[in-house]
């Protein structure tokens, strides 16, 4: 595919001021960050599906979600991960002011009250530090902090491209919760979250009686990040060794839907980035989403979008690396696909039946990049599709354009016969 070209942008997130630079280019028409939630899915079903596809809920940046045009060839990966952070604070705010114009101010005071009452210790006591920094430089100052981590490389290997906060998903879930019910105590709950999340490695690394040494990596990795109390870092630790248990889960666990959401997402991730999943770790798979209350087109849809991640970060990631895990995943994607879709391909069939020309597009985006202009028709024929079939909603969102390569896996085996008009059906 032909590289696209980006728009030369002088924003630097490594340098002072750039957010006030990033908040400008909105203003001037260069990023879009206008968020609408479409009335098919739930805000915390939408949530994940838009910043599950950026990488943020496994703390690597493959995407950004609003400044897509933006040259970021030189940029560090801390350096996008610190924007995509940001980005993902912007969009749960937009989510929560919608249909309006972006009120920076408004923005930036709700941002620095949420992580000035925030509960890691890696920001505490950080804001009594600032003395005559404006706003958007005390936020500089934080998102910089909450990306950063300290970690003995020779340790872990296998992170030598990670090193740095992969925990930072918890803190867009709980400006989410803050912003929903307004009220601070919501913030209190980081430690129980990162702790229900380090008891989910634990219990997935062990699921097939056998802890790998990419999987104590991995663990090692987000209990830095995780940045909590010693006793509470000790705790994670025995309960790791032992294999933890759904006892171990704290009450947090199923008052947060993003927070189940993301326990499902990370244990897919420990369990498929190694190799094919066995029996008994599919058995986990299903024991956890039904322990979370979460159904089973939600954990297919977690699943999918964890083998995406790592189809599309496996030359990355080392840890992602195993090139035959890779091909066992891109096998059971389009699968995935079809069992999210299935309970409509009928409607799909009759509905692309209808519209050859998207298919001819969605063909066309597996070997060239489509125009702007065919990117916006896709869009819209797609809204059409997607008002009665929820299931479809995922392709709407930002970034969604990257699932329909995987259409033309799905089509064939989920609508054999959806454009052979003439065949004679038995």
């Amino acid at each position: 595919m032909p590289q696209v070209l980006k728009q030369t942008v002088n924003l630097l997130p490594g340098s002072k001021g750039w957010i006030i630079k990033y908040v400008d280019l909105i203003g001037k028409g260069k990023i879009n960050s206008q968020v609408q939630t479409p009335e098919s899915i739930t805000t915390e079903a939408f949530i994940h599906a838009i910043l599950g596809k950026t990488g943020i809920n496994f703390g690597y940046p493959s995407s950004l979600l609003f400044a897509k045009d933006v040259d970021d060839s030189k940029w560090t990966t801390e350096e996008k991960l610190k924007l995509l952070l940001f980005e993902a604070h912007l969009f749960i705010f937009q989510l929560h002011f919608p249909g309006q114009v972006l009120d920076k101010e408004q923005f930036t005071d709700k941002l620095l009250s949420f992580y000035g009452n925030h509960q890691a210790r890696s920001i505490t006591g950080l804001f009594t530090f600032f003395m005559k920094e404006s706003k958007e430089e005390k936020l500089e100052s934080v998102l910089a902090n909450r990306v950063d981590i300290k970690l003995n490389l020779l340790e872990s290997k296998f992170w030598i491209n990670y090193v740095h906060n992969v925990f930072i998903y918890l803190d867009v879930i709980l400006f989410h919760e803050y912003l929903s019910e307004k009220k601070k105590t919501t913030i209190y709950h980081y430690d129980d979250m990162a702790l229900n999340a380090l008891n989910t490695i634990a219990m997935a690394s062990s699921s097939d009686g056998i802890i790998e040494s990419k999987e104590r990596a991995m663990f090692k990795v987000f209990l830095a990040s995780a940045n909590i109390s010693d006793a509470h870092r000790s705790v994670a630790e025995k309960r790791f060794e032992k294999g933890g248990s759904f006892e171990d889960f704290n009450a947090q666990i199923k008052k947060s839907k993003l927070g189940k959401r993301f326990v499902l997402d990370l244990a897919a991730l420990v369990i498929y980035s190694n190799h094919e999943a066995v029996s008994e770790e599919k058995q986990f798979l299903t024991e956890l989403s039904v322990f979370l209350g979460l159904g089973e087109n939600e954990l297919n849809e977690s699943l999918a979008l964890t083998e995406q991640f790592i189809l599309n970060n496996h030359e990355k990631v080392p840890f992602l690396s195993d090139s035959s895990a890779v091909e066992k995943v891109y096998g059971s994607l389009s699968k995935r696909w079809i069992k999210i879709l299935g309970r409509n391909k009928d409607k799909l069939a009759t509905e692309l039946k209808q519209s050859k020309e998207l298919v001819s597009l969605i063909r066309k985006s597996a070997t060239t990049e489509l125009t702007k202009e065919e990117k916006e028709l896709v869009k819209e024929q797609f809204k059409d599709i997607v008002k009665s079939m929820p299931s479809l909603a995922i392709f709407l969102l930002p970034g969604g354009a990257l699932l329909l390569p995987l259409v033309l896996k799905v089509i064939p085996d989920l609508v054999p016969s959806a454009f052979r008009d003439n065949k004679i059906e038995e």
